[in-house]
C-alpha cells in the first residue's frame, strides 16, 4: 500500500486485480470481471480501492497492507460458488453446503436470489419447508410440555385430556393408556378371528351358529372401551371438524359403528331380522369389524410412515396400475382370439379373460383357467414375462420414497429435540448471567452436558464437544456461532 492520510492505493490491485483472502484461501479477481455486476460487494470493493480507509473497512473484515490482501472471515467453499456469478452469470449451490446458510452468504456479498439457478432454488425451498416443519414440531413439543399459559378452566382440562389420550410421550399415565388401548385392539382382533371357528360357536334355538357368549362379552367390553376413548378424544379435540374428517378417526368410527347398528337391528325384533336384505346388511357390518386392525396405526410410527410414504408414491402406484391395466386388456384380448379355435376353450369372452390375465401377469397362476393351444401358451409366456417387468419397474421408486420419508422424519424429530435442548441451554445461560458468576459456572457446565449428550446421540461417529466447563480451563465458544456452523 502506498499513499498518505486516508488516500490509499494498491499497485497489485491496479495491475493484476484485487487479492482476496477468504478464510485463508487466496483468490485473485480482475476488476473488469467484478464490474459485470456493479451492485455486488466485490465490485464496490474494487471501485473504492482508491478511496478512504473508512469506506474499505465497511466492505471487508480486514486488510493487509504488506501482502495487499483484503481479508474476509467467510466460508471459502461457499465463496467458490459466489465467484461463478462473475464468470457464468448464475450461481449453483455445491453439494454439502446448507442452502439456508448459502442464502446468508449471498446476502453478505450483496447478490440477489434472482441469480440462483432454478435447480438450487428447489433445494432452498425444500430446506425452508424442513425448517418450517421443525418449527412446528418444536411448537408442538413446547405446548405438550408446558401447555398454553392463557388456558383457563375448561380449556385447561380439555388440553390435559387431549394430551392424556393423544400424546403418549407426555406423561406416564398417557403412556399407560396408550398401552391399554393397544392391548384392547389386539384382543378385539383376536376375538373376531377366534369367533369364526366352528368348534367355538354355539347354536341358537333355530339351529343357527352364533358366537360364544364369552367371546361376545369380550367383544362388548372392547367396543365399550373404543367408544369411550373416541368420545373423550372428540370432546377434548381442539378442532372438531378436523378430528372427524381425519383418516385415522374415520377408521376408528368404522370400527365402532357396526356393533351399534347390529345392536339396533336386533332390538327391532325377530321379524325385522328375518328379512334377507337385513341379514346380508348385518353380515356386511360384521365384516367391517376388520377395520379396527388399522387402529394400530395410531400407536405405531412405522405404520404411519408407511401410510405417508404410500401417499407420496401415488404417481408410481398409478404408473403400476396403468402398466397392469394395459397388459391385462392386451393379453386377455389375444388369449380370447387365439383360443377360439379350440373346441374346449375356457375363454368364453374378453371380460371373462381379464381374470386369467391378472393372475398370469402377477405370476399367481391358480390354474382354473389356462390356454390349450400352442399360440395361446406362447401368449401366456409373454404375458407373465411382461407382468414381472411391469411390476418390478415402479417398485424401486416406491421403496426409495419410503426410505427418503423415513430418514426425513428421523432427522426432523432429532432436529426438533436438539432445538428444544438449545432453547433450554440459552435460557440457562441467560439465568446464569442474571444470577452471578458462581451460578453461571454451574449452569453452563450443566447445559454443556445436556447439549454434548444431544450431539453424541446425533453424531456418534464424529462427536466434537461444542461446550466445555469453564472450570476445566477451556474457553467456552460462542453458542450461536457453533450452532450455525454445525
Amino acid at each position: 500500500w502506498t499513499g498518505s492520510g486516508d488516500n490509499i492505493f494498491c499497485h497489485a490491485s491496479e495491475e493484476n486485480g484485487i487479492v482476496l483472502n477468504i478464510g485463508g484461501v487466496i483468490q485473485v479477481l480482475c476488476g473488469d470481471v467484478l464490474n459485470r455486476f456493479p451492485e455486488t460487494r466485490l465490485a464496490e470493493l474494487w471501485n473504492t480501492s482508491k478511496g478512504c480507509l473508512e469506506d474499505l473497512s465497511s466492505l471487508c473484515d480486514d486488510y493487509d497492507s504488506g501482502k495487499c490482501e483484503f481479508y474476509f472471515d467467510r466460508d471459502p467453499d461457499a465463496f467458490k460458488c459466489i465467484i461463478e456469478l462473475y464468470y457464468y452469470g448464475e450461481i449453483h449451490i455445491k453439494r454439502g453446503i446448507c442452502p439456508i446458510c448459502f442464502v446468508k452468504e449471498m446476502e453478505f456479498w450483496k447478490i440477489d436470489l434472482y441469480f440462483l439457478d432454478d435447480c438450487c432454488k428447489g433445494d432452498l425451498q425444500e430446506a425452508e419447508d424442513e425448517l418450517a416443519e421443525i418449527a412446528e414440531k418444536v411448537q408442538t413439543i413446547l405446548v405438550d410440555r408446558e401447555g398454553d399459559p392463557s388456558a383457563r378452566g375448561w380449556q385447561c382440562f380439555q388440553m390435559c385430556l387431549w394430551k392424556l389420550l393423544e400424546k403418549p410421550e407426555s406423561s406416564l399415565s398417557a403412556r399407560v393408556i396408550a398401552i391399554v388401548s393397544f392391548l384392547f385392539i389386539l384382543i378385539s382382533s383376536v376375538v373376531m378371528c377366534v369367533g369364526t371357528i366352528p368348534d367355538l360357536q354355539v347354536e341358537d334355538a333355530e339351529g343357527n351358529h352364533m358366537e360364544h357368549p364369552i367371546l361376545e362379552a369380550i367383544e362388548t367390553t372392547c367396543i365399550g372401551w373404543f367408544t369411550v376413548e373416541y368420545v373423550l378424544r372428540l370432546i377434548s379435540s381442539p378442532n372438531k371438524v378436523k378430528f372427524v374428517l381425519s383418516f385415522m378417526n374415520i377408521i376408528d368410527f368404522m370400527a365402532i359403528m357396526p356393533f351399534y347398528v347390529v345392536l339396533t337391528l336386533t332390538s327391532l325384533g325377530t321379524a325385522m331380522m328375518e328379512l334377507a336384505n337385513v341379514q346380508q346388511a348385518v353380515q356386511a357390518l360384521r365384516i367391517m369389524r376388520i377395520a379396527r386392525i388399522f387402529k394400530l396405526a395410531r400407536h405405531s410410527s412405522g405404520l404411519q410412515t408407511l401410510t405417508s410414504a404410500l401417499k407420496s408414491s401415488f404417481s408410481e402406484l398409478g404408473m403400476l396400475l396403468m402398466y397392469m391395466g394395459v397388459g391385462v386388456f392386451l393379453f386377455s384380448a389375444l388369449a380370447y382370439t387365439l383360443e377360439q379355435s379350440h373346441p374346449e376353450t375356457m375363454f368364453t369372452s374378453i371380460p371373462q379373460s381379464f381374470w386369467w390375465a391378472v393372475i398370469t401377469m402377477t405370476t399367481v397362476g391358480y390354474g382354473d383357467i389356462y390356454p390349450k393351444t400352442t399360440l395361446g401358451r406362447c401368449n401366456a409366456a409373454v404375458s407373465f414375462l411382461c407382468g414381472v417387468i411391469a411390476i418390478a419397474l415402479p417398485i424401486h421408486p416406491i421403496i426409495n420414497n419410503f426410505v427418503i420419508f423415513y430418514n426425513k422424519q428421523q432427522v426432523l424429530e432429532t432436529a426438533a429435540k436438539h432445538e428444544i435442548e438449545l432453547m433450554a441451554l440459552r435460557s440457562s445461560e441467560a439465568y446464569a448471567e442474571e444470577s452471578g458468576p458462581h451460578i453461571q459456572r454451574r449452569s453452563v457446565g450443566v447445559a454443556a452436558g445436556v447439549w454434548d449428550n444431544a450431539m453424541r446421540s446425533c453424531h456418534s461417529d464424529t462427536y466434537i464437544p461444542l461446550l466445555k466447563d469453564p472450570r476445566a480451563g477451556v474457553q467456552t465458544p460462542s453458542l450461536d456461532r457453533s450452532f450455525d456452523s454445525s
